[in-house]
């Protein structure tokens, strides 16, 4: 049921991507936040969680400079409006001086422990998750290199040419889900029949370097195929760059989260999705794959 309900938040993009991607954040900060307190910490849990949605605000930056600019236009002045980075920037500097002055006046333990916890959840989660956000607002006219591949400047504002490239944005976010799921799949399915060597028996015993071996080579076949059917806009080194990202990255944040649950104590992260865990459990590979995908795709690939 889940997954064809991805499929089509990703590809209609825009208000429900957002919205998806938000809660999905929330939920897994939420989780982070109970591991820290199982180890006695005390993060502003509440604020940390409306401090989180505005990071990925942040990351939604065309639906922002829209909604302002409506209303400059209405109230008659011209409003300048920050760029991506700097709204980041602005975002995540009110956000340390929100909490440290909140918890100036909270006495609930460590405050150095509750900060650090708080503000790690935050960047850990809300903003890798939130990256996700940007790789598919990278997809839009006026961030998208449209001269590269269509060859009028007309192309910036012909219907057809602006659909297909941000079909090409939801593309783009179900096939880094398809290959972290490839990849997922691969390590498990190897790793429990010929799996010998383990990779890190202190956090994970049961994980093996034949089934991280096979996750990886999984990863870059399956964001190659992705290059060939869906993804023309990619070269095939590009694509290759994708998958040896998802194969090294994604395994590494599964193992990350899974040293966060061995040290609070806990199998899973929460029991938001019966059988499954939490948000923090099914979207770990995520979070480390998400900020490396975007990176390299607007400040390298589209640059």
């Amino acid at each position: 049921m889940a997954v064809p309900l991805i499929v089509v938040i990703c590809l209609t993009g825009g208000d429900y991507f957002f919205v998806f991607i938000a809660l999905v954040s929330t939920a897994a900060l939420w989780e982070f936040y109970s591991l820290a307190r199982l180890k006695g910490a005390s993060p502003q849990r509440w604020i940390g969680l409306l401090c989180g949605i505005l990071i990925n605000l942040s990351f939604y930056h065309s639906k922002l400079r829209y909604f302002l600019a409506h209303l400059a236009e209405k109230a008659g002045i011209a409003l300048p409006f920050p760029s991506q980075a700097q709204l980041l920037l602005i975002t995540l500097l009110l956000v340390v001086a929100s909490l440290s002055l909140i918890e100036l006046f909270r006495n609930e333990g460590s405050a150095l422990v509750n900060l650090s916890t708080t503000m790690f959840g935050l960047l850990y989660v809300s903003l890798f998750m939130g990256t996700f956000i940007g790789i598919r607002e990278l997809f839009l006219p006026l961030d998208f290199p449209m001269l590269r591949y269509f060859t009028s400047e007309s192309s910036f504002t012909d219907p057809a040419s602006t659909a297909l490239v941000y079909r090409w944005g939801g593309y783009t976010a179900i096939s880094v889900f398809a290959t972290i799921w490839i990849c997922d799949s691969a390590a498990f399915h190897v790793g429990s029949a010929i799996g010998r060597h383990k990779l890190f028996p202190r956090v994970s015993p049961n994980k093996s370097w034949e089934g991280a071996i096979a996750g990886f080579i999984s990863a870059v076949a399956a964001a190659i195929a992705a290059k060939y059917l869906v993804l023309e806009y990619l070269t095939p080194g590009a694509a290759v760059i994708i998958g040896a990202i998802v194969g090294v990255f994604g395994q590494t944040g599964d193992l990350i989260e899974s040293l966060f649950k061995r040290d609070a104590g806990t199998k899973d992260s929460s029991r938001l999705i019966p059988g499954h865990g939490g948000a923090l459990d099914r979207f770990d590979s995520l979070l480390l794959v998400a900020p490396l995908v975007y990176l390299y795709l607007d400040f390298i690939f589209f640059s």
